[in-house]
């Protein structure tokens, strides 16, 4: 049972849950269609989630939805949402045959495509840290990763006393970079409220080497860490939870084999991520499984035929719905000229936005390239606290997710950048 909360508490388990990655959607699309899935399919997209959905909206305008076809995502979860006639693959896709542009399915089926989508997203390795997963059955600990776990972050949060509130950043590639933090901000808020902030020490122990990739947000994120008097230690890495003993184990990054022991009252846990295992060993990944496209084109780099989005991806810009949107315009176009026999002409940039929460209320907007340059959308400067910022991700970017994105309309505000900023040099 949810607890009973009201006012700033209210909005604190309202954040958690939005920042937890397996969201329940408002609204239903219809689900795929019920007749027997064949083997063969024009357009065959690889992953139920954001990415996937999407691309199947898309490719259902293009070539109508009798001849596309989606499968599970990787891991076996659950479906998002399907446009109605599309084709519910409902198995795991065990094998890729990109050299005879076919796929294998869990149940033994061999299904063939004309071009392939994969969407695929990305694996939580929870079990990477020892003492993980099994850790979550003790008190003190949470994950906002995980809809098994999220609530744990909030008992955390309630039940905490005074000693260490510790929040972890993995030494891996992440699905919303800025969520690891985001947690520790509306933790500090929540102890403030409370009445239990003098009695926190809130350190943030990242394997990163900086707070955050673009220096503009950098810099206003590190003057709120000054001003709410948090804890920020780089190149440390989360190896081992000790739950019985409430002890986190950090790995030193800068000197391989030196580790610190850290005691927490409160430990929230940014797991470890990596490509699905069907990748990793796929001809379509790179070398470090990650689905090998061209940065510009999203088409793959050795197969002319398949293309990647979202997640899974070895594009270089962060792993956000923000990225996916705008991944999905291109690829659009993309794969419109490709059965044109055609060049790809349009260029994604790299576009990802991370609302940074930095409060109940307030919001940093970050929107950035693959240079990591600001490339932001409003006419104001966007690495400000800002309550409009806040209502923005609360309100209207969830009613773009889920009416306009995963129907196959919104690739991304470029259009509303370029309209606000106007005859500014």
């Amino acid at each position: 049972m949810k607890p009973n909360l009201s006012g700033p508490r209210a909005q604190l388990f309202a954040c958690l849950l939005r920042l937890g990655t397996q969201q329940v959607s408002p609204l239903q699309l219809h689900t795929g269609a019920s007749h027997a899935a064949r083997n063969h399919y024009e357009v065959l997209v690889l992953g139920g989630g954001s990415g996937g959905i999407t691309m199947v909206a898309r490719m259902k305008r293009k070539v109508g939805a009798e001849n596309v076809a989606v499968t599970l995502v990787g891991a076996g979860a659950k479906q998002l949402v399907i446009p109605s006639g599309v084709e519910w693959i409902k198995a795991r896709v065990v094998e890729l045959n990109p050299d005879k542009s076919c796929i294998h399915t869990d149940n033994g089926k061999e299904i063939s495509y004309q071009y392939l989508i994969i969407a695929l997203g990305i694996q939580l390795d929870y079990e990477k840290i020892k003492g993980l997963p099994e850790g979550f059955a003790h008190p003190k600990i949470g994950s906002n990763y995980s809809v098994k776990t999220v609530e744990k972050t909030w008992k955390a949060l309630q039940d905490f006393k005074e000693g260490n509130a510790v929040f972890t950043f993995p030494n891996t590639p992440v699905e919303c970079a800025g969520a690891p933090q985001k947690i520790m901000y509306l933790s500090e808020a929540y102890f403030r409220e409370t009445g239990k902030r003098s009695k926190a020490n809130i350190i943030f122990n990242t394997s990163l080497g900086a707070i955050f990739g673009v220096k503009k947000y950098a810099d206003a994120l590190q003057e709120i860490i000054r001003e709410r008097n948090l804890t920020v230690n780089y190149k440390q890495n989360l190896i081992e939870v000790r739950a019985n003993k409430q002890e986190a184990v950090f790995e030193n990054l800068d000197k391989p084999g030196e580790t610190q022991v850290i005691s927490y009252e409160m430990l929230h846990v940014s797991p470890p991520m990596s490509p699905p295992d069907v990748l990793k060993t796929s001809p379509v990944a790179d070398a470090a499984g990650w689905v090998d496209v061209d940065k510009e084109t999203l088409q793959h780099k050795r197969y002319p035929n398949v293309f990647g989005i979202g997640d899974c991806t070895n594009l270089p810009t962060s792993k956000t719905a923000a990225a996916v949107a705008a991944q999905s315009g291109i690829l659009d176009r993309t794969i419109s000229l490709i059965m044109k026999n055609q060049t790809p002409t349009k260029k994604y940039d790299g576009y990802t936005s991370c609302p940074l929460v930095t409060g109940y209320n307030c919001v940093i907007l970050a929107e950035f390239d693959y240079k990591a340059e600001p490339l932001e959308t409003l006419p104001v400067d966007q690495s400000k606290e800002r309550l409009s910022m806040y209502l923005m991700k609360a309100d209207l970017m969830p009613l773009l997710y889920w009416n306009m994105m995963l129907r196959g309309y919104w690739g991304g505000p470029a259009f509303l950048c370029k309209l606000f900023h106007l005859g500014m040099s």
